[in-house]
């Protein structure tokens, strides 16, 4: 069957987006401005077993569970994909992501680079953006700034990005997320969505 219509042209499938890139890159930041702007977009809310830093709301930042409710998760395969990151889980609920493509929304959700590997796995169609600083002494200034971290736990966020670095050429596209700019790097994820939506062989998300 052929995806295009001759009279009312391409016919449009619901996107999987995937947000991605080590810490401190501003990938939070960047759903936070994509969900100001109103997109009509489904934001996925990830499940972690990580207590709520002071800012965080439970169900809207991430949902927080305990680890036995997240192991519950895990033996019933309701996840999309998880990974323990710096010593705690985090997760995709399969469910919400389901519910979401069937609605015809596309679908934006924010993992890390391992999880972002899972998720190709899982559906080939994703697509991945990876979301990066302008420099490596950029993307340390960011965690320093941060103050969140025992200089242990800032050592290894910087080991693993730096690994992470190296797994570029596994997503579709390359955002730079440069200080200051956070409207610029939300624009251009909004491009590259729109270009998606105008392939001839639109990808097709199966979960």
């Amino acid at each position: 069957m052929s995806n295009q219509s001759p009279e009312f042209g391409p016919v449009t499938e619901p996107l999987l987006i995937v947000i991605s890139g080590p810490s401190g890159v501003g990938k939070d930041s960047v759903l936070e401005l994509m969900k100001q702007r109103g997109l009509p977009f489904h934001f996925v809310v990830t499940a972690t077993t990580r207590p709520p830093r002071p800012e965080e709301r439970d169900g809207i930042d991430y949902l927080f569970v305990s680890r036995e409710e997240f192991a519950g998760l895990i033996e019933k395969e309701e996840l999309l994909e998880y990974a323990i990151v710096y010593n705690d889980y985090k997760g995709i609920p399969k469910e919400q992501v389901r519910k979401a493509l069937a609605s015809g929304k596309d679908v934006v959700m924010r993992v890390d680079v391992q999880g972002a590997a899972t998720v190709r796995k899982i559906s080939p169609d994703a697509i991945l953006v990876f979301i990066t600083t302008s420099s490596e002494e950029e993307l340390v200034e960011r965690l320093e700034r941060r103050k969140t971290e025992t200089p242990e736990n800032l050592k290894l966020r910087i080991a693993t990005a730096r690994q992470e670095f190296k797994r570029i050429d596994e997503f579709d596209y390359v955002v730079v997320n440069r200080d200051g700019e956070l409207d610029e790097t939300v624009d251009r994820i909004e491009d590259i969505i729109s270009a998606e939506h105008h392939r001839v062989n639109p990808r097709r998300v199966q979960l």
